[in-house]
């Protein structure tokens, strides 16, 4: 892991804007890439002139969609059995897929766009998504709103708390990044309880069963 931690971090460094999109895609997919050594290091690259901060949220928002709907897709065109039956090798057992659908068909937008935001939760949200054949259009906005939001956010924590000895260590970085990112983590959680709170209290008022 330590050797794709530094391959990624090199993309980063040398890529620029194409090798954002592409670890973004990926990282919006089934595959493992740490959004947290991909963005941090470029806004802070963008800090120093050679990069544009603008820049770097769009083409991580842009490599976030660009992944998701390859994942969407994918798992509309392959269907539920399929994945069912090969997801056990990406960690995705029949049971957590039948949650992730409940919960797609319960929250639609507002649980794309929360999921988009969450640790893990992010890098499988499109595969229920697919599935349901959920609206695209609705599932694209939302993802891009959310993606934004996530990328402004290791914006900011690039260019506050990245110090140029970080960038010569992606294990370090990575780690350092995450113990931070929990604050926004509780954050986002917290939205996410409002947000349902609202939903079930609405759902009363209107005589419907929540």
């Amino acid at each position: 892991m330590h050797h794709l931690l530094q391959i990624w971090f090199d993309w980063v460094l040398h890529g620029g804007y194409l090798g954002i999109i592409v670890l973004m895609a990926l990282e919006s997919s089934i595959f493992p890439v740490p959004s947290e050594i991909v963005i941090p290091p470029a806004a802070f690259l963008a800090g120093q002139g050679k990069l544009n901060l603008w820049g770097v949220i769009a083409a991580g928002t842009f490599g976030s969609w660009l992944g998701a709907s390859v994942t969407y897709w994918v798992s509309l065109w392959l269907g539920r059995i399929l994945i069912v039956k090969w997801g056990r090798f990406f960690a995705i057992s029949e049971s957590k897929l039948t949650r992730a659908e409940h919960w797609l068909r319960r929250y639609e937008a507002g649980g794309i766009f929360f999921a988009r935001l969450l640790p893990v939760i992010r890098h499988l949200i499109s595969i229920p998504a697919g599935i349901i054949r959920m609206n695209f259009t609705t599932f694209s906005l939302m993802t891009i709103v959310g993606s934004a939001l996530w990328c402004g956010v290791l914006a900011w924590f690039g260019q506050t708390a990245i110090t140029p000895e970080m960038l010569r260590d992606p294990e370090g970085l990575a780690t350092a990044l995450k113990a931070k990112s929990h604050l926004i983590a509780a954050a986002v959680i917290v939205l996410c309880l409002l947000y349902f709170l609202v939903l079930r209290l609405t759902a009363y008022r209107n005589g419907t069963r929540p």
